[in-house]
């Protein structure tokens, strides 16, 4: 690797050892085209294909290594239940044997079954595969009225009261939901949240709310925020909760509730009055999301936590998934802290994740040279002011349209100001 990081040195980018595979497929004399298509509701679907070693040439763990790691990918991006493979019977039944019951990627397979409410299916192809079918989400981006808006984080909440989309008034509010098993706790925090806001308005005519996790329909399927719930409570208690909750404020108060990754990608096409831009949300857990070229989600899972960005075997292992190298553990506040740690910073036992977080943001206002190595905040800084710079270079803006010598700065500009 050309680039090695200074703290944890071990890390390598699983998207190198993708294009290592790649290039050694390439030189092989024996390959096949492996398929991939990942089935989720109503029928959507995603494909994947990628040359691999034949089966049977001696390099079947070489290939199941990296496709391992790319289905895993492609479920928590895109989301699924039925996983259809065309090409390796082998990697058909590697891939089954793991994604069962009692098999390595039982979490995974646990985990669909419950968001989609369908079993979980790995099954082979020999002939035709399903025809590519693709979700639209269309937006609506109105901000008229009395509106409240909130984010459930897994270390604060925070909520605002929006009049005709301007702010008159916000919060955030340090709890602690992971580490309770009573959902009144949650169901407690959110609604005293969005009271406290609704009284700054003279009524309420819809609600917003972003968080971490998986929701259809306004329901939640599945979200780190209930992790100590069991899952008769959560069937019983959590899933309507955002419906339930909203209903305290009345019988018709409409409601959307939307994975934090999409809610980002629609907050930044809507400021910057533009389409095809991806929102990344990175706080207690690690989201994306995307506005197409036409304005619309594309209804992908987006739950960027589990996806693995660390092809090290001896990486950090999620406590949740038990899988290594997954992005939480990178792109949320667990890879500051983790970072800090590896470092040999000592952080107050006492601390909550959020408080360590706070611990090296203030480090960082005081220019520590220390919390600068760790803050990826400050790496996306550097990029961004080295990104304006650019662009004012004669030589760099002669390669850009008009409107993209006057779009980039802004851009850049917004994401400086990002806290």
């Amino acid at each position: 690797m050309k680039y090695v990081p200074s703290i944890d040195k071990k890390f390598y980018p699983l998207i190198l050892k993708l294009r290592e595979f790649n290039e050694k497929v390439k030189k092989a004399n024996e390959k096949s085209m492996l398929e991939i298509v990942l089935e989720r509701h109503s029928g959507y679907n995603y494909i994947y294909r990628i040359e691999i070693f034949k089966d049977g040439t001696g390099h079947d763990d070489e290939n199941y290594e990296i496709i391992e790691r790319i289905i895993k990918s492609l479920l928590w991006i895109v989301g699924g239940f039925k996983i259809y493979i065309k090409g390796s019977h082998t990697m058909y039944e590697r891939t089954k044997a793991d994604y069962s019951k009692d098999g390595k990627r039982s979490f995974d397979f646990d985990f669909m079954a419950n968001v989609y409410e369908k079993p979980f299916e790995v099954v082979e192809v020999l002939d035709k595969l399903p025809s590519f079918k693709e979700e639209k989400v269309k937006i609506n981006t109105n901000l008229d009225g009395c509106r409240i808006g909130f984010d459930a984080g897994g270390s604060d909440r925070k909520v605002s009261a929006v009049v005709n989309g301007k702010v008159i008034y916000s919060e955030e509010t340090v709890w602690f939901p992971k580490i309770n098993s009573d959902p009144s706790y949650q169901y407690n925090g959110i609604l005293e949240s969005m009271k406290t806001a609704a009284s700054k308005m003279p009524r309420v005519d819809a609600i917003g709310v972003s968080s971490a996790g998986i929701y259809v329909n306004n329901r939640i399927m599945v979200a780190s925020l209930f992790l100590k719930v069991s899952k008769e409570d959560f069937d019983k208690h959590v899933k309507n909760m955002y419906i339930d909750i909203a209903k305290e404020f009345g019988p018709k108060v409409p409601l959307v509730v939307a994975n934090d990754g999409d809610v980002t990608a629609l907050a930044g096409a809507m400021d910057l009055k533009d389409n095809q831009v991806i929102g990344i949300a990175m706080g207690t857990s690690e989201a994306a999301g995307y506005v197409d070229e036409h304005g619309n989600l594309k209804g992908w899972l987006n739950e960027l936590a589990f996806v693995p960005v660390d092809a090290n075997v001896d990486a950090m292992v999620d406590e949740w998934s038990g899988d290594y190298g997954c992005g939480v553990k990178y792109f949320s506040q667990d890879g500051i802290i983790k970072l800090a740690e590896m470092g040999g910073f000592v952080f107050e036992p006492e601390l909550s994740p959020a408080e360590k977080l706070k611990v090296i943001q203030h480090l960082m206002a005081d220019n520590n040279e220390f919390a600068k190595r760790i803050s990826a905040k400050n790496s996306l800084e550097s990029y961004i002011y080295r990104l304006r710079n650019d662009i004012s270079d004669e030589k760099m803006a002669s390669f850009l349209e008009a409107d993209d010598k006057v779009k980039y700065p802004f851009i850049a500009t917004k994401v400086s100001q990002v806290k």
